[in-house]
């Protein structure tokens, strides 16, 4: 298989493209709608989080130093809706269930988020080295991730493939990637979506077609782009990420459906203390409503989960 990597930066007047393509129609309430360029529409207006009290059984469970600090350092990938992104562009806030899921749990807990954006591909080895106390991204739970990180899961997504609106060449669901035999398929660096290509990519030659091509993207304005310009012909990404996109008029691209469903959670150095305390308030988010909540504002809540687990075992189905 050739594997072109393509970590690319859009030109400003891109950008703005992608982001009214890729965010238009995004609010509730009947707000939605084609967005100008280098705007989006509003994002959902309830607010859940602001009834969310700090429980001190579940507070207890912080370390000591995190106690007496109040605060916690969280690396966030925002990449786009319904997960995390910018209604109004990067000089604003980032909204989206990640968001909402942090600061409700860190409501839960009486403690403050010091929040940085990284990028997707940083953000699990900077919880090594201890830049970040805790990581969001719709990081999926591996096996190989969890050789070094630890997982307090909040939600259950995984991977799907979309396609520009109007190609039927697929026909419907992928299921088996021999289908994308001869295709190009773009994703995102250093994701689960990225492995699981890599990991098949002699399916095509076992079975005598012509390999699949990746190439790679840093950001997912640029695969939505590079999809709707021709240059990839699948998008591999989040199932809830491909299903919001293909809501969206603008965007132009058809669901695929599930290939694969995987656990997500809140990512921390392995033998962090922090795990356990994290799982406590998704639980109690759960417990309370909360949590429901912030999944029907963000139109997840198929994704739901009954109850949060520290470290499962990779989904294999």
């Amino acid at each position: 298989m050739t594997h072109t990597r393509a970590r690319l930066r859009l030109r400003p007047a891109i950008a703005a493209t992608v982001l009214a393509l890729t965010l238009a129609g995004c609010g509730s309430g009947g707000t939605g709608g084609s967005a100008a360029a280098g705007a989006a529409s509003p994002a959902p207006t309830e607010n859940p989080v602001a009834s969310v009290h700090k429980a001190d059984s579940v507070a207890a469970l912080l370390p000591a130093d995190v106690r007496k600090s109040g605060t916690l350092r969280i690396g966030s990938s925002v990449g786009g809706p319904p997960n995390a992104y910018y209604p109004q562009g990067t000089g604003g806030k980032p909204v989206g269930q990640d968001i909402d899921l942090a600061n409700a749990v860190a409501k839960v807990l009486g403690v403050t988020l010091k929040r940085q954006d990284a990028s997707f591909e940083t953000i699990l080895p900077a919880l090594g080295s201890g830049k970040f106390d805790v990581g969001t991204g719709n990081f999926g739970v591996t096996a190989e991730r969890l050789k070094t990180v630890d997982f307090a899961t909040y939600i259950n997504d995984g991977q799907g493939f979309a396609v520009k609106k109007g190609n039927t060449s697929l026909g419907g669901k992928v299921t088996d990637l021999t289908r994308l035999c001869g295709l190009t398929i773009g994703t995102g660096a250093g994701t689960t979506f990225e492995a699981t290509l890599e990991a098949q990519k002699k399916v095509c030659a076992k079975a005598g077609k012509k390999p699949y091509e990746v190439k790679v993207y840093s950001e997912n304005g640029a695969i939505l782009t590079a999809l709707q310009q021709g240059r990839i012909d699948v998008e591999m990404s989040t199932i809830n990420g491909l299903r919001h996109q293909a809501a969206q008029k603008a965007a132009q691209t058809t669901f695929l459906g599930e290939y694969h469903r995987l656990d997500v959670g809140f990512a921390f150095k392995k033998g962090s203390r922090l795990t356990r305390a994290f799982q406590a308030a998704v639980n109690e988010l759960i417990k309370d409503g909360t949590y429901a909540r912030i999944l029907d504002k963000w139109g997840t809540t198929p994704s739901a989960i009954k109850t949060s687990r520290i470290n499962p075992p990779e989904q294999t189905s």
